[in-house]
């Protein structure tokens, strides 16, 4: 049963994007030849965005084009016999509906998102009315000092193994804060699960504050923090955290989408995580929460370099994958994040393995895709929260048969 929690009004602020996506295009091109990807890999700049990896040869790679271009890119994508597909095509009209959607709503019904201050008031009304197994508390603040809280959801009293689970890293990946709200839901209203008499939950829902309520205001699109600079602002998190930092797949320049910061753990957010995950004893699984692109990975995503555990993770990503493919036929690819895409130094994930010592450690890039890239439509919301839930209940099963 879902927790429907009745805000008060004032909480839905209506958002006005002053960044507007009017005339953008998204498209799918299918490059078939290494050619191809060069071509494509020479058209990074700031009119277009790319929103999947320019990799392998033969993999579809979807792009976002501003209306200046999109004339000159279409001659040039036949001029060199790259196939493509046009799968949106005005961006500003599904932000547009997008908004309406949640003008539309109230509380907490996983039917729509949720700005940064309704996610950290109903982790508040849940400490409230459970008090028994709810505890709220915060890692620090953002860069534009809003607050980081992270919810411990626990039955019983004793040390046990913990799951960590991060969300909302990049801005503009809005399912991965509503995916954890809704782990948070389950696994309050639903005790019954025996999770919580041998597990620990902590989840912190929102990683970016900042830059996932800039998405809301002002640029429905934005990915990176919301930090200054001397030229563009922002920088990656997720390249930003001090495990072989600045390495391969991370950008020195403060404009690039993969900036990894003037040094690691230069970001707030980045040190609140490093900090929280430091001071938490018995983390045993740490989950990050992306999207998309269907991907469950393990580390390391530094370089092409294994786990020592990297069986063992593998072997679990498949049993959550079958699981997940049951629920509704959503089919993940498994793998080494570097082998699988490329290499993404400074990342979460690696931080967590190599920095703090957890022994699984997995990274979700969530359904997305096709249509619908970031701005996954809200009635998709509740489809994604349910199947990708039966697979983390396989990783939490998991921990209780063989971490104590």
């Amino acid at each position: 049963m879902l927790l429907i929690l009745t805000l008060s009004l004032s909480l839905v602020i209506g958002t006005c994007h002053s960044t507007t996506y009017e005339g953008h295009k998204v498209y799918k091109l299918y490059p078939t030849t290494p050619a191809h990807n060069e071509f494509l890999t020479s058209l990074k700049s700031t009119e277009f965005d790319f929103w999947s990896p320019i990799n392998n040869v033969g993999k579809p790679v979807t792009v976002m084009a501003s209306p200046q271009v999109q004339k000159k890119f279409e001659k040039k994508l036949k001029k060199h016999k790259i196939s493509y597909e046009l799968e949106i095509d005005n961006l500003q009209s599904t932000i547009d509906q997008e908004k309406k959607y949640h003008e539309d709503k109230l509380g907490i019904a996983f039917d729509h998102y949720l700005r940064h201050s309704e996610i950290n008031n109903y982790l508040d009304q849940l400490a409230q009315n459970y008090p028994n197994i709810v505890s709220v508390g915060t890692i620090g603040t953002s860069y534009e000092n809003r607050t980081m809280k992270t919810i411990t959801i626990s039955a019983k009293p004793g040390p046990k193994p913990v799951i960590f689970i991060e969300a909302g890293m990049h801005a503009r990946e809005w399912i991965a804060p509503a995916l954890s709200l809704y782990i948070i839901n389950q696994l309050v209203e639903n005790p019954s699960y025996g999770f919580l008499q041998d597990v620990d939950w902590v989840i912190l829902p929102v990683m970016n504050p900042d830059g996932y309520e800039y998405t809301w205001t002002t640029d429905r699109m934005w990915r990176k923090t919301r930090s200054p600079g001397s030229s563009c602002n922002g920088t990656d998190g997720n390249r930003n955290f001090g495990f072989h930092w600045m390495e391969k797949g991370a950008s020195g320049s403060e404009c690039s989408e993969t900036y990894a910061g003037s040094e690691a753990f230069s970001e707030i957010e980045t040190q609140n995580l490093r900090n929280v995950l430091n001071k938490t004893g018995n983390i045993t699984a740490f989950i990050s929460l992306h999207s998309y692109g269907q991907y469950l990975f393990y580390p390391y995503s530094y370089d092409y370099v294994r786990a020592d555990n990297w069986k063992e993770l593998a072997f679990l990503a498949h049993k959550v994958n079958d699981v997940i493919k049951s629920v509704n036929g959503t089919e993940y690819t498994i793998g080494n994040s570097a082998e699988v895409l490329y290499p993404a130094a400074g990342c979460s994930d690696d931080w967590a393995m190599g920095g703090a010592g957890v022994r699984l450690v997995y990274v979700f890039e969530l359904p997305g895709g096709g249509k619908y890239g970031f701005d996954l439509p809200p009635e998709k919301i509740l489809g994604v929260c349910e199947e990708t839930w039966e697979g983390i209940k396989v990783i939490a099963d998991y921990v209780v048969q063989n971490c104590k």
